[in-house]
């Protein structure tokens, strides 16, 4: 198989010839591709579905496909194994850690609950299959609120690994109950409120979309609620929700504060609005990994791949698979992130 070696070179041509390829590889492994909103605009506009990591796992499960090439990071393509276990699962590349999921391990969250024995678990989905697995219900960033709610008022809550997230969630539900694990995204946590600030300031007539994972998520509140920028035009939102906003979005410019490969899809949803980065220099390094050299290299000859395949082991899959079904059973779960 021929691989071009340095796709920033490549013209339209070129890219063009190179998803040809991919495609016909991936009906010879009768395999899907799905990457995740934070990935490159080439790795996006090659995939089958583009998405957050629960919505992309759940396809991988409904898919026909009996290979699931999931571009995202590891904790993304342990999930889509979790909900998939027949099915085998591939990342372009096993390096592709995830920060936030990073910050939390299953020793450490096993003495956590040692402290605190009667709490319910509620882990985000950007954590670890083994995290998962000692989890009582996992969310999403869209539905962390439902799922903190369905849980009785009198229950201790231990809710991981986003500290952002989860002060969001203990300010909306007024839950005085909840220990916050002081994790985060450094992405996220690198937006800070002088961005906001700074973006908000030179663009007083734009809208803004905030991922609940940001470091800037209390000043964009409080910027609504002081009255620096209007509460109707100010939104708390998951990369789903980021896009259904899009879709219906009138205004002219809309500052966006998550990661910037985001902004790909939203300029594809809505060409008539300006979609700008709060901080353009938000990219996660883990989710820029894949290229498209390491897409087509891990469709190659099944025998040959083993190293890009994810495994899950079938207890810690079958704990964690009742964690996530928890959550779904709660409602729509929406966007993942």
């Amino acid at each position: 198989m021929t691989v071009m070696q340095d796709s920033a070179l490549w013209g339209p041509t070129d890219i063009a010839e190179w998803q040809t390829r991919v495609h016909a590889l991936a009906v010879e492994r009768d395999a899907v591709i799905l990457a995740h909103n934070y990935q490159a605009p080439i790795i996006q506009d090659v995939a089958h579905h583009v998405g957050d990591s629960l919505a992309l796992s759940r396809i991988a499960a409904s898919s026909g496909a009996s290979t699931i090439v999931f571009a995202g990071v590891h904790f993304m393509a342990e999930t889509a194994k979790i909900l998939s276990p027949e099915k085998r699962v591939l990342i372009p590349d096993q390096a592709a850690g995830c920060s936030l999921a990073d910050t939390i391990d299953a020793g450490q969250l096993l003495e956590w609950k040692r402290q605190f024995p009667e709490a319910v678990v509620v882990s985000y989905v950007n954590t670890t299959a083994e995290v998962k697995a000692l989890t009582d219900i996992c969310c999403t960033s869209s539905n962390a609120v439902e799922v903190v709610r369905s849980i009785p008022e009198d229950r201790e809550i231990l809710f991981l690994p986003d500290q952002f997230l989860g002060a969001h969630v203990r300010r909306v539900t007024g839950r005085k109950n909840i220990q916050v694990w002081l994790g985060e995204c450094h992405v996220h946590a690198d937006i800070s409120p002088s961005n906001l600030i700074d973006a908000v300031g030179a663009n007083p007539d734009a809208d803004l979309y905030v991922h609940p994972e940001c470091g800037c998520t209390t000043s964009a509140l409080w910027l609504a609620g002081s009255g620096q920028l209007p509460e109707e035009r100010t939104h708390i939102l998951s990369t789903g929700g980021m896009l259904e906003a899009a879709r219906r979005e009138m205004s002219s410019k809309v500052l966006v504060a998550t990661e910037i490969g985001m902004l790909h899809q939203l300029r594809r949803a809505n060409p008539s609005t300006v979609f700008e980065a709060v901080n353009p220099r938000a990219a996660c390094p883990y989710m820029k990994l894949t290229t498209p050299e390491k897409i087509e290299a891990c469709l190659g000859e099944p025998a040959l791949t083993s190293e890009y395949e994810v495994d899950v082991p079938p207890d810690i899959a079958a704990a964690a698979r009742k964690a996530v079904e928890k959550m779904v059973a709660i409602g729509n779960p929406g966007g993942g992130e």
